[in-house]
């Protein structure tokens, strides 16, 4: 079947949501443009496509007015993983199949869990703070417990990552079916159960309604003392007073945070003062990297659109990611 595929919203709406590690919307719109026509699709004004390719992760308004005008769009792709601005909104009680790019990043936010984790397992944000000669006792990654929330592309990575450690992994997920790589996959309501043998504890998973502050205090105290916590997925997954309050009270001894509850984290707050923790600034990921492994995944989507097979990075709209 031919794919017509139009790619919305202007430039315009982009620069509210650009970044310094996003791609420059007039190269991503030209980059998914070529990646259209390289799956086969053909570019079309929204009036006339089956299919959308919407370039910011918001304006969830303009993107319900779009499908409520133009009710033969069957498809839409989203250029990120998380989809949370769109689920209150109501777009997803339209009869179209949503995609998003989860999986597409995993391989370089892995690669960033992996580097914030051995961070604060090895004092490196402090030592870089010190600015003398100050010995500080590290901590070894090997045989360490890790508890993974998340059982989707960034935990499959992460636990690639960590195969050479030789650490006991955990995962925390809704879905039911293992997790390969694993030693154990089980349900969220195993969480409480696995933290006081957690030495490592990482985020990874969608912000949905049910996962927001998923760690609050209770989760903090039942983690050992030695504990560390890294955050890859949304700031939202964390309360952030709870957290500062479980390092003033010692009650875990590091965090790594490419994320944060607010966004960006205001200055002066007390996290940048902690040397235990590592803020990166939502910077897991590079531009390039992004704006290639997002455009990848059009190319397939419009190809496997065009060949009636299913699409990659489906959203169940019922559980919202």
């Amino acid at each position: 079947m031919e794919a017509r595929i139009a790619i919305l919203p202007s430039p315009e709406a982009w620069a509210a949501y650009e970044r310094p590690n996003s791609p420059g919307a007039a190269g991503l719109r030209s980059m998914v443009e070529r990646a259209v026509s390289s799956g086969g699709g053909v570019l079309a004004p929204v009036a006339e496509a089956d299919g959308l390719v919407w370039l910011v992760p918001g304006e969830a308004g303009l993107l319900r007015t779009t499908l409520e005008e133009n009710p033969r769009i069957g498809w839409v792709q989203f250029p990120w993983a998380g989809v949370e601005r769109f689920v209150e909104s109501g777009v997803f009680g339209f009869p179209v199949v949503f995609s998003c790019a989860k999986g597409s990043f995993a391989g370089q936010v892995g690669e960033h869990a992996l580097m914030l984790i051995l961070t604060c397992l090895r004092n490196v944000s402090r030592q870089a703070r010190t600015p003398r000669w100050d010995p500080v006792d590290p901590r070894s990654l090997h045989g360490r417990s890790v508890t993974i929330l998340g059982g989707g592309g960034i935990a499959a990575e992460l636990i690639r990552l960590l195969r050479p450690f030789g650490c006991r992994i955990r995962v925390i997920r809704r879905r039911p079916d293992d997790v390969e790589g694993a030693d154990e996959t089980l349900p969220p309501s195993a969480l409480h159960e696995v933290l006081p043998g957690t030495d490592v504890l990482v985020l990874a998973l969608a912000l949905t309604p049910e996962t927001r502050h998923v760690v609050d205090s209770a989760e903090l105290k039942l983690l050992p003392e030695h504990a560390v916590v890294v955050n890859v997925a949304r700031g939202g997954h964390i309360r952030t007073g709870a957290l500062v309050d479980a390092l003033r009270a010692g009650t875990i001894s590091a965090a790594g945070l490419d994320v944060t509850d607010p966004e960006p984290l205001p200055e002066g707050h007390p996290l940048w003062d902690d040397p235990r923790v590592l803020v990166t600034s939502h910077c897991a990921d590079s531009a390039e990297y992004v704006a290639r492994m997002f455009c990848e995944r059009v190319e397939r989507n419009v190809r496997n659109l065009r060949a009636g097979l299913p699409l990659e990075g489906v959203i169940d709209s019922a559980a919202g990611y």
